[in-house]
């Protein structure tokens, strides 16, 4: 084994440091050029005129602010009681271990032996919050003006927030600025007065379930006397404490059974008062629903020139500064790659200190150079004395190539190797080479035995694809045999690995034909990414020019739907489109506008994605959502700014249409602000506001011009939509036009007596009204309604709503959140109002519809007899409760009393329903039918209601008049059975009819027995059905019985859907186990058996195969979102499933289907 000179080999591995000793010599006149300058910039000791210092510890920050001087002078311990002195130790100790990591910064991954404080070398990119209620559903982002505005914004107070990006966009540096800004009390820091930060890596927490654990381990000393109570008082009782877990997609207990701490924080079962902040790849599949989401987009071009002043060529060196923006500008296909952060730091230092930088042809060719750099400077430093000699293959890899495919073509990628692990495959020798290049990374984690291991993992996803690349060349052009391409990339998607696929295609031109025709034939694959692929493998753009003509040529769409990797290649073609001057016909973007950008005169896709390149566009079509899916939080503002700077960037433009009714356009453009060169372009111009009235842009006046006739208003929720509408609506009224409806959608608040207009719920006031002939008020629907939400209409309001719209012929009132007056006294209404004979109809809480009679001031109904439904909504429910009392009094029964989602129990003591809300239901002797209706699925309620026997007898006593009642939905757990010596003779004699449909999908309905207290079981299915079985144990129990009635009439059951219910097989295989104990023997009616979100290993798995080989129906077994066994013996499958051609499939998560292959035991992506 080789030692280093002093011997201490073993010493440094156990810091991780073993990429050899520092050398404190002078580097190779380059690199030192670069430590000089990074010098100059940052004020750090040990550096002259790019001579190195001799320490190599880490440096103090070069300045102390005011706060740490007042640390300094604190009050004594000796004047703390035990519990303070503890919480005052445990802060020192944190900003001890943040200050250790946030001055070990490195900007390039191969100077290892000088480390910078984050704050010197920080530069933002981009930062947007989502904001859509819909945590995976929304597209809608908004600019976040700084990091610090993940704390600070109101648009995305919660403690949840979910800081998004891809590998190298700096989320890891991103919260090392965040401690660094706590650990000195940074002035406008919303961190600065906050008591406790808790910053973890979760990729080095290995097999460690308990957050304190983690903290006690890798944030505190050795010395500090803390044990994990102490930190979760500590915690518990401070004012503010914020926890920071960076790398949820690296965190080894992200897909663990075993529920673990981390998972609790996300679920808000553990720091519920605590602000946590997760950085992730992706989203982790359980959030709490107040989750707030921000992603990183990169750096655009002011952050890349603030990096290049501050770190590379200095605040006043302009003319380096355009000297590597015209080395970028040279190598636009290098645009995209340039927008993560850790690429373009390499790609600026290199760019700017290198005399023999080139225009690169390709991707390939850049990645080329650059592990070329990585070579040569380790290569320098080993020709120095007293320092570690290497043992440099540059082009002898082949371990490393293996070792990389194979950790990104397993079905889950292998992301982190153990050290030793990495000995064994690579050998010490190659293994010391990468580290010490920085293309390798070492990290100590803390494994199950609360032990500290080594990890390593390649300091970007980039190099473990280039490495990959080479052994898919090797594969393909040395093999004896032919390699099937379907099989060798069978897990190797290219919307994730797309520069696998372009580096292989460029390493070899032979391969890169035979990959491009496989990419040609691959459902699923653009064949713009297939384009850049040719791209790679000719190195040259000319070779490509047809195909980008070819392809221009037609309307270049980019969708909403699209993934990452087909809008980048989209976003490359048109820059190659745009350097060759070649023309875009037409350009359409297909619900994936954001917004144009001014500053920096591009356009930006809802997925951060900038269009920098668009001067050969010809027609620009931006489309929105179609009129029904556009919520209030949906609208997209476009400025004057925006609109004027979308012209100019596209130059040769001469037509934009914007299509949808989510896009806001300004009112007009001022003839001042348009240049004169684009009133000569004459550009047409038009949109469809959210009316759906047309119009188009009259470049002299700068006003728009519609082509609706008779105009129509809606008015929506949004704060701006409606600022254009009143505008509009004002000047067809002082016009005198007529406007045949306007349409107050979900946004009327009430009407203003005293200054005789319609206020609306954003405060605005609609005063116009005057020559609105129909006026319709629509509320929400009734799902949505909620307490806070009901609208009580006065007399005085509705008369005076009446006499304001001078031309109005009728109003409705829709929704049943309005609650309007029982009638209107006739002595209040004005003669005119009768005379001119308004229709007035409305909607009550019970979907009853009634219309005004102006002779009497009463309500007439299409209803005859009452029947009332109570809501789950406050104010309804004590409207309905006032009805039924006065039904009651009066002696008028009520054909149904139909309880929607609202009823909680049966209080016996008080003879009375409770509801949901905790009001009571007392009077129900004339109610004849009650109806109880649960929610859609076990998954949209909270719990599930038991009713007792007692209950039950209860509620049927107390109403006198009852004939019939019905429970409906899943949440409702009725006995199994009444003894016959419980039931009342009365009742018996009654009769009621008492029925219990849990599912209608089930297609069975219970009905009591009232002679044995037994329930008969009714087929309703008409054909076959779907059975669910959820977790509750009551539910399990009612479905059994349900299977056996439905197996027993011999209907068809499609799917049995277990979803987190299933346990095992018995061991006889003949019973499915389930989570209550309950077991489901074999059925022959069963066609699938689909099991969710339980893990099953491959004793579980066989036992399941013999168990569908008994079940004589099935043909297939479906498993999602859950483990399974990466392949079977196929000796072990049974011969029965393979004839009856039962398929296995797989769902490891949405989007993603395996297949088993049967015969072989493998698991085939579909």
């Amino acid at each position: 084994m080789d030692q280093t000179p002093d011997g201490s080999r073993d010493v440094q591995r156990n810091r991780g440091q073993h990429y050899g000793r520092a050398d404190n010599n002078r580097h190779d006149t380059f690199w030192s050029r670069v430590h000089g300058q990074l010098s100059q910039r940052f004020g750090i000791p040990g550096f002259s005129q790019g001579r190195e210092a001799e320490s190599t510890s880490p440096r103090e920050p070069t300045s102390r602010t005011d706060s740490q001087k007042r640390n300094d002078s604190e009050e004594p311990d000796s004047h703390l009681t035990e519990k303070e002195k503890r919480k005052r130790s445990f802060i020192k100790a944190l900003k001890a271990k943040y200050k250790i990591d946030y001055d070990r910064v490195q900007p390039i991954p191969y100077i290892k032996d000088r480390l910078y404080c984050v704050d010197k070398v920080y530069v933002e990119g981009g930062y947007e919050f989502m904001t859509s209620g819909d945590l995976r559903g929304g597209d809608l982002w908004r600019r976040l003006e700084s990091y610090r505005a993940v704390f600070s914004d109101h648009h995305i107070q919660s403690n949840r927030r979910i800081l998004e990006g891809e590998p190298g966009y700096g989320k890891t540096t991103c919260t090392l600025q965040l401690a660094y800004d706590w650990c000195n009390r940074v002035e406008h820091s919303p961190l600065r007065d906050v008591e406790i930060i808790i910053l973890l890596r979760l990729r080095q927490l290995r097999g460690v379930r308990s957050i304190y654990r983690a903290i006690q381990v890798y944030l505190l000393d050795g010395d500090t006397k803390i044990n994990e109570a102490d930190i979760g008082a500590i915690i518990k009782e401070s004012q503010s404490v914020v926890v920071i877990l960076d790398g949820y997609d690296e965190f080894p207990g992200r897909d663990s059974k075993r529920e673990n701490d981390v998972q609790r924080i996300l679920k808000l079962d553990l720091f519920r008062n605590i602000q946590v902040i997760l950085t992730t790849r992706y989203l982790p599949d359980y959030l709490a629903p107040t989750t707030k989401r921000i992603r990183l987009t990169g750096f655009d071009e002011l952050a890349r020139d603030e990096y290049i002043r501050k770190a590379v060529v200095g605040v006043d060196d302009v003319e380096g500064l355009r000297s590597i923006r015209r080395r970028l500008k040279a190598n636009p296909v290098l645009e995209d790659l340039c927008q993560v952060p850790l690429v373009f730091v390499m790609f600026a230092h290199i760019a700017n200190e290198n005399e023999d930088f080139q225009n690169f042809r390709s991707v390939t060719d850049f990645f080329r150079f650059m592990i070329a750099c990585f070579h040569e400077h380790l290569r320098n430093k080993t020709y120095e004395p007293n320092v570690k000699r290497y043992v440099i293959q540059e082009d002898d890899h082949a371990a490393l190539d293996r070792l990389a495919f194979s950790a990104i073509s397993k079905e889950h990628q292998q992301i982190t190797w153990d050290r030793e692990e990495m000995y064994d495959k690579l050998g010490e020798d190659m293994y010391d080479t990468y580290l010490a290049m920085g293309i390798f990374v070492e990290e100590d984690v803390l494994s199950d035995n609360s032990a500290k291991d080594f990890e390593v993992r390649f300091y970007h996803k980039l190099f473990c694809e280039w490495y990959a690349a080479h052994h898919i060349v090797n594969l393909l052009s040395e093999s004896e045999q032919s390699v099937s391409l379907d099989e060798l990339f069978r897990h190797m998607d290219p919307r994730d690995l797309q520069y696998v696929y372009r580096f292989a295609c460029g390493l070899n031109r032979d391969v890169g034909s035979s990959i491009i025709q496989y990419l040609n034939r691959s459902p699923g694959v653009s064949h713009r990414f297939t384009i850049l692929c040719m791209l790679e493998r000719s190195g040259n753009v000319k070779d490509i020019l047809g195909e980008v003509r070819y392809l221009c040529s037609e309307t270049v769409n980019m969708k909403e739907g699209d993934n990452r990797i087909l809008q980048r290649s989209t976003v490359q073609l048109l820059d190659i489109a745009a350097g060759h001057d070649i023309p875009v016909s037409s350009l359409h973007l297909d619900q994936c506008f954001s917004k144009f950008d001014v500053t920096n005169a591009c356009i930006v896709l809802k997925s951060g994605l900038r269009l920098t390149n668009l001067k050969t566009v010809k027609v620009l079509r931006v489309t929105g959502r179609i009129r029904e899916t556009v919520g209030d939080s949906k609208g997209i503002e476009v400025s004057r700014e925006e609109l004027l700077g979308i012209f100019q960037t596209c130059e040769t433009l001469k037509e934009i249409r914007f299509e949808g009714r989510e896009f806001l356009l300004p009112h007009s453009v001022p003839a001042e602000m348009i240049p004169p060169t684009l009133k000569t372009r004459n550009i047409m111009v038009s949109h469809e506001d959210r009316q759906g009235m047309t119009h188009q842009l009259n470049w002299d006046d700068g006003q728009w011009q519609t082509t609706t006739n008779e105009p129509a208003l809606r008015i929506p929720q949004e704060e701006l939509d409606q600022q254009w509408a009143l505008e509009e609506l004002a000047r067809l009224s002082t016009d005198g036009i007529p406007v045949s409806s306007l349409h107050l959608d979900q946004c009327f608040s009430k009407f203003n007596v005293t200054n005789a207009c319609i206020v609306l719920e954003s405060g605005l006031r609609l005063t116009n009204p005057k020559t609105v002939e129909v006026l319709r008020v629509s509320g929400r629907m009734r799902e949505t309604v909620d307490d806070s939400k009901s609208i009580k209409v006065t007399r005085e309001e509705l008369l005076g709503l009446f006499q304001t719209c001078g031309a109005l012929k009728e109003i409705r009132f829709e929704g049943r959140e309005f609650l309007l007056p029982h009638s209107l006294p006739t002595e209040m209404i004005p003669p005119t109002l009768k005379t001119r004979n308004i229709m007035v109809s409305y909607e009550d809480t019970r979907g009853m519809i009634h219309q005004l009679n102006w002779d009497d001031g009463h309500w007439q109904t299409t209803t005859s007899e009452p029947a009332l439904r109570i809501s789950q909504e406050v104010l309804d429910q004590q409207w309905a409760l006032e009805e039924l009392a006065r039904l009651t009094t009066d002696g008028i029964p009520v054909s149904c009393l139909h309880l929607d989602r609202c009823f909680s129990k049966f209080d016996v003591t008080n003879a009375c329903i409770v509801l949901m809300s905790g009001l009571r239901v007392t009077r129900l002797k004339t109610v004849k039918v009650l109806r109880l209706e649960g929610f859609p699925g076990i998954g949209t309620i909270p719990s599930g209601i038991e009713v007792t026997r007692g209950e039950l007898l209860g509620l049927l006593q107390t109403c006198e008049t009852l004939e019939e009642i019905r429970f409906e939905g899943l949440e409702y757990f009725l006995p199994l059975y009444i003894p016959a010596e419980l039931m009342p003779p009365t009742l018996k004699t009654r009769n009621i009819k008492v029925s219990y449909e849990r599912d209608r999908k089930h297609g069975v309905v219970h009905q009591l027995n009232w002679d044995d207290g037994q329930w008969q079981h009714q087929i309703t299915a008409d054909g076959s059905v779907r059975v669910d079985i959820f977790q509750e144990e009551l539910d399990q129990q009612w479905v059994k019985k349900e299977l056996a009635v439905l197996s027993t009439a011999g209907v068809s059951i499609t799917q049995l859907v277990l979803t987190k219910s299933f346990i095992n097989i018995t061991d006889d295989t003949q019973s499915i186990i389930l989570t209550s104990g309950c077991t489901i023997p074999v059925l022959h009616t069963v066609r699938e058996l689909r099991i969710r979100y339980t893990d099953v290993d491959l004793e579980v798995f066989l036992r399941i195969l013999t168990y569908i080989k008994e079940c004589t129906e099935i043909t297939q077994l479906v498993f999602e979102y859950c483990k399974v066994p990466d392949e079977v013996d196929a000796k072990m499958i049974h011969h029965p499933l393979k004839q009856r051609g039962v398929k296995v499939y797989w769902f490891p998560k949405p989007g993603e289907m395996y297949l088993l292959d049967l015969d072989v035991g493998n698991w085939k992506r579909n």
